[in-house]
């Protein structure tokens, strides 16, 4: 009756306020020997949730494109390794608590941009803060802010992130200011975050995009010092399912 309801209440209550919600949902759970055995399993469950709930929500902070995972990623025939552990070091994020970058170059359509949203939803499970952004809005974004004034706020906006994906480098040549404000959020980020490049572009073209030589190869060092760079050949993958599926 009225009782069992207004202990209800106060249970959620008082369970809310020691941040502990999700308990009053699995209290009737059965089957224990001891209140040890019962309580232990109600916190454990209280910290399962939380997990799942962070997860959820780096998730959708990291705002990927699409979903990607790497069960049946295909890393054989058309990705050229730098060497053997490359591939242990991404997929074990080890590259990420070294700080160190990772840029994926070849034509459009060789998976590069799945293995980059791949490795940044495994970040996002083991807790990385991590964002996507394609290269051209993302200095669409810079220029915005910078004419705003408000250029530091949206640094700012990067202080927790580990792992910033940057998609697509190369398909569009920015302006002057474009590529000199790209270069300095690069440079802040240099041995304190991870980045992830996919480009279309060989390093030794990336000047037709940052115009200035010398900007491109300061940008370039500062990639490539800490960086695995895997080259991404054959023929495109989209073209050729799109080539493959039944008239």
């Amino acid at each position: 009756g009225g009782g069992e309801l207004m202990e209800t209440d106060r249970l959620e209550e008082v369970c809310k306020q020691l941040r502990l919600s999700h308990i009053p949902r699995v209290i009737e759970t059965e089957g224990f020997e001891t209140k040890e055995d019962w309580l232990l399993f109600l916190l454990e469950n209280e910290l399962k949730c939380r997990e799942e709930l962070k997860t959820a929500r780096l998730f959708k902070q990291a705002k990927f494109p699409v979903r990607r995972t790497l069960d049946n990623y295909d890393w054989h025939d058309h990705i050229t390794l730098p060497n053997p552990t490359t591939k242990e070091e991404l997929t074990s994020l080890s590259f990420i608590r070294q700080k160190e970058n990772a840029v994926f170059v070849g034509t459009p359509g060789t998976g590069k941009t799945h293995l980059a949203c791949a490795l940044g939803e495994m970040a996002t499970h083991a807790g990385v803060e991590t964002r996507f952004w394609r290269v051209s809005e993302l200095v669409g974004e810079l220029e915005r802010q910078w004419k705003n004034n408000t250029l530091e706020t949206f640094k700012h906006r990067f202080d927790k992130v580990k792992l910033v994906i940057l998609d697509e480098m190369g398909y569009v040549p920015f302006t002057k200011e474009g590529a000199e404000l790209l270069f300095q959020l690069i440079s802040d980020w240099y041995e304190t975050k991870s980045i992830i490049i996919t480009s279309n572009l060989e390093f030794s073209q990336w000047n037709k995009v940052f115009i200035d030589t010398r900007l491109t190869a300061a940008l370039v060092d500062r990639l490539i010092h800490h960086a695995h760079i895997l080259s991404f050949t054959g023929e495109s993958f989209r073209l050729k399912n799109a080539l493959s599926r039944p008239k």
